[in-house]
């Protein structure tokens, strides 16, 4: 058996003007949802291919909008958390911690 391997994965937003072509968006990629109200569709794909999609969604005559996700760039390391550690407890706070484990007993 071969090893999983994670493919890095991508969110497109497709903005359409009718919803009854979005099944055909499911060629692309992943549809993860579709809004009734604001007519758009959430797609995933591969990294690797969200270029060229992107290009081919647009040229299609339902496609009004398409809009890559920023999330897989965003930085999740936040400095002053080197130590993995995002909230110390005050003198106080312990103290209240304290009194409340006194009375929970």
């Amino acid at each position: 058996m071969t090893e999983f391997e994670e493919n890095p994965r991508q969110g497109v937003i497709v903005y359409l003007y009718r919803l009854r072509n979005s099944r055909q968006l499911r060629k692309f990629g992943q549809i993860q949802y579709i809004s009734k109200k604001m007519k758009y569709v959430v797609l995933y794909m591969d990294q690797a291919d969200v270029e060229g999609n992107i290009e081919r969604l647009k040229k299609l005559r339902f496609v009004k909008h398409v809009e890559p996700s920023v999330r897989p760039f965003l930085r999740v390391e936040y400095s002053g958390s080197e130590d993995g550690k995002h909230y110390e407890m005050t003198e106080e706070d312990r103290e209240k911690f304290k009194k409340m484990k006194s009375e929970a007993k």
